[in-house]
């Protein structure tokens, strides 16, 4: 029978494999950053090509399936992809990985798609469709689209480094070496952050009723 001791060393085994793992991920899009920052096309190319969907994860994660005034979390996405086009040469690899980098012009995308919209009045319609509607009905739209906007709403509450790892953590569904490697922090850290900021988003809902 395995004892304890054999669990915790199979677990010690095992993030160590995933925090090597990670590290030689990291070093490969690092080199692939400094060499697109350098002016090579194709490795710029294939580094958008890799953050991409990462980057539409993020969005739609801090947005939802719905617009910010006109614009879609893959409308945000693009703008992430050529402001990290144009800041490439600005990035110091020597003091943080890309995808910190990366993700943090995409929360600084995101705040600005809100704070346009909060200066946009104008309401967009859909053309008429040409056949009718199978799926959820208007009611059970309204209710999901109010349950996830007041989840937002009370995420927005959180100090933004608690928001960041819950978004990391829960939505996009990386572990907390990814998410460590991500925001520059620790694994333990990330979990620690984790626990108080579902705590404190437990509070906020229970204060709401």
């Amino acid at each position: 029978m395995p004892s304890v001791g054999d669990d915790m060393s199979e677990v010690e085994d095992s993030d160590r494999a995933e925090a090597v793992r990670l590290a030689r991920r990291d070093a490969e899009l690092d080199s692939l950053a400094s060499r697109a920052a350098s002016g090579h096309r194709p490795s710029l190319d294939q580094l958008l090509h890799y953050v991409r969907p990462l980057v539409v994860r993020y969005c739609r994660a801090r947005i939802g399936s719905g617009t910010i005034g006109l614009a879609t979390p893959e409308d945000v996405a693009q703008d992430v992809l050529f402001a990290l086009y144009k800041a490439l040469g600005r990035w110091r690899p020597d003091e943080t990985r890309v995808m910190a980098f990366v993700y943090g012009i995409a929360s600084n995308k995101v705040v600005d798609a809100y704070r346009a919209a909060g200066r946009n009045r104008s309401v967009p319609t859909d053309t008429m469709p040409d056949t009718a509607d199978t799926g959820a009905g208007p009611e059970a739209i309204a209710v999901l689209g109010t349950q996830i906007g007041e989840l937002r709403r009370l995420l927005e509450q959180l100090p933004e480094h608690h928001r960041e790892v819950l978004v990391l953590r829960i939505a996009l569904g990386l572990s907390a070496e990814e998410t460590a490697r991500t925001v520059d922090s620790t694994a333990g850290a990330v979990r620690v952050t984790q626990h108080r900021a579902l705590t404190k988003l437990r509070q906020l809902a229970a204060n709401r009723g």
